[in-house]
């Protein structure tokens, strides 16, 4: 594997649970760390959802190695933040043979009005 290019600095955030007065839920984000990364996309597609358009990309994205019990090390459920843009971690595998590098798959989405 060739060594990354890790240029973009990501945060890592996990999603909190809040009740609220309604005897509901709030879902806020915790800021876990920052993580180094290098971002590819994949090829976006199209989907409708209650009645708008709705656009996801798929990204793979590589960041450094942790260990498994490591709150710096992504897990499905979390998602990368980039400013104003957020990557939601569908999975997470190593991305080379000596586990120097994991390989995050994620999801942008944006809605179109």
């Amino acid at each position: 594997m060739t060594r990354p290019v890790l240029n973009r600095r990501l945060t890592l955030e996990r999603p909190l649970r809040t009740r609220d007065e309604a005897g509901g839920y709030v879902t806020t984000w915790g800021v876990l760390g920052t993580l180094w990364a290098s971002i590819r996309p994949g090829t976006g597609r199209d989907a409708e959802s209650a009645g708008l358009t709705v656009s996801t990309v798929p990204y793979r994205i590589t960041v450094r190695a942790a260990p498994v019990s490591s709150p710096q090390r992504p897990v499905p459920g979390q998602r990368l933040r980039e400013g104003t843009r957020m990557f939601a971690v569908l999975a997470v595998t190593e991305a080379d043979d000596d586990a120097r590098y994991l390989t995050v798959f994620a999801r942008e989405e944006e809605v179109a009005s």
